[in-house]
C-alpha cells in the first residue's frame, strides 16, 4: 500500500518525482488505470528502467506518421491515401459482374460505378454506387456487393415495359401504371402495343384486356387511339379505322367481331367503320372504292336505249 499512497513512506522520506517535480500528495491514491503508466515513468526517470533500443526513432516515426495522418484527415486526403495504399497491395477492383440487365447498357452501369483503374475494394463506397445506378431509367432496384479481394457484383431489377405511348412527335416506353420509363430506342420495344393520345396510358390496361379476349382482332390492331379522353379508335394494319362508342364499347367490340366473322367486314375495301351511333353502323368506303362506285352510278345502261321500230316488208 506504501507504493500507492505517496507521502506515507517510513521515516517521512521524500516521495517519487518525475523530471524533478515531486509527485507526492498526502492521502492521495491514483486511479487504477493510471498506476502502471506512472510507475513506469517513475522508473524510467529514476534510471531503474532502460528504454528499448531504437525506441526514440520508433517514437519519432510514430509521431510523424500520426501528424501526417492527422494532416491528411484535415485536408480531406485520407480516403485517397487509403485507396492508393490498399489498391497497390492486391485490393484493386479488376473484375465486375453485372446481372439482371436487359435494357440497361453495361457501359452505363460501369460509368455509374465511377472506377478509375486503381479503385480499392476496401475504400469503395458500395452504397453510393448503388444509389447512382438506381437513377438509370430502366433500373427499378439495384444492389452492389463487394467480393474480396478484387471483385464487384452489380445486380439490377428492371422496370417492365407495357406499351409505347405516342404524344405528338414524342414516343416513349411506359409501364402498366402509365409511368414513362424512357424514350423509344427501337429493337424489341417495337413489338409493344402502340397507344396514342392524351390520357391513353391511364385507360389502356383495361381496354387492351378487352381486346385480348378476341385474338383475331387483337392481331390486326396496329394502334389504339384515345379520342378526346372519352373513347377509343382502333387503327388496323390494313388501314381501316374502327370508331368505337363512348358507352357500351364491350358490346360494340363483340358486334364488330361477329360482323367480320360472318361477312368479312374488315377485309373489304373500306376506310372506316363508325360504331358511335347505337342504332346503326356506318361504313366509309376507301377513296378507290368510292371512285369506282361513282363511276358505276354515272354510267348509263346500254340496254335502256330506245330502238327504232322495224318495218315489215
Amino acid at each position: 500500500m506504501s507504493a500507492l499512497r505517496w507521502g506515507q513512506g517510513k521515516g517521512g522520506g521524500v516521495g517519487p518525482s518525475l523530471f524533478g517535480v515531486s509527485l507526492s500528495f498526502d492521502h492521495f491514491v491514483l486511479p487504477r488505470q493510471l498506476r502502471r503508466p506512472v510507475r513506469m515513468l517513475g522508473r524510467l526517470c529514476g534510471g531503474e528502467y532502460e528504454a528499448p533500443r531504437f525506441s526514440a526513432a520508433i517514437l519519432s516515426a510514430a509521431l510523424l506518421a500520426s501528424a501526417g495522418a492527422y494532416g491528411s484527415y484535415l485536408g480531406g486526403y485520407a480516403d485517397s491515401i487509403v485507396q492508393g495504399v490498399t489498391a497497390r497491395t492486391g485490393f484493386a477492383v479488376d473484375q465486375i459482374k453485372v446481372v439482371g440487365n436487359r435494357q440497361t447498357s453495361e457501359i452505363d452501369i460501369l460509368d455509374r460505378l465511377g472506377l478509375d483503374g486503381w479503385t480499392s475494394l476496401i475504400g469503395f463506397d458500395a452504397e453510393a454506387a448503388r444509389e447512382r445506378i438506381a437513377t438509370l431509367p430502366w433500373v427499378e432496384v439495384a444492389a452492389v456487393r463487394k467480393i474480396y479481394p478484387h471483385t464487384l457484383e452489380v445486380r439490377v431489377e428492371e422496370r417492365q415495359p407495357f406499351a409505347l405511348w405516342q404524344q405528338g412527335n414524342s414516343l416513349s416506353v411506359i409501364e402498366r401504371s402509365g409511368e414513362v420509363i424512357a424514350s423509344f430506342s427501337g429493337g424489341k420495344q417495337a413489338l409493344l402495343p402502340l397507344i396514342i393520345g392524351t390520357g391513353a396510358p391511364a385507360k389502356a390496361p383495361d381496354f387492351l384486356e378487352k381486346i385480348k379476349r378476341y385474338p383475331e382482332l387483337a392481331a390486326r390492331v396496329k394502334g389504339y387511339i384515345r379520342v378526346g379522353e372519352r373513347r377509343w379508335d382502333l387503327k388496323l394494319e390494313n388501314g381501316i379505322t374502327v370508331k368505337l362508342p363512348e358507352d357500351g364499347e364491350d358490346q360494340a367490340i363483340a358486334e364488330l367481331v361477329k360482323l367480320d366473322h360472318d361477312n368479312g367486314l374488315l377485309t373489304r375495301d373500306i376506310a372506316a367503320v363508325d360504331m358511335r351511333l347505337s342504332d346503326r353502323l356506318v361504313v366509309e368506303l376507301s377513296p378507290e372504292a368510292a371512285t369506282q362506285r361513282e363511276a358505276a352510278l354515272s354510267e348509263k345502261p346500254k340496254n335502256l336505249t330506245k330502238r327504232k321500230p322495224e318495218t315489215k316488208i
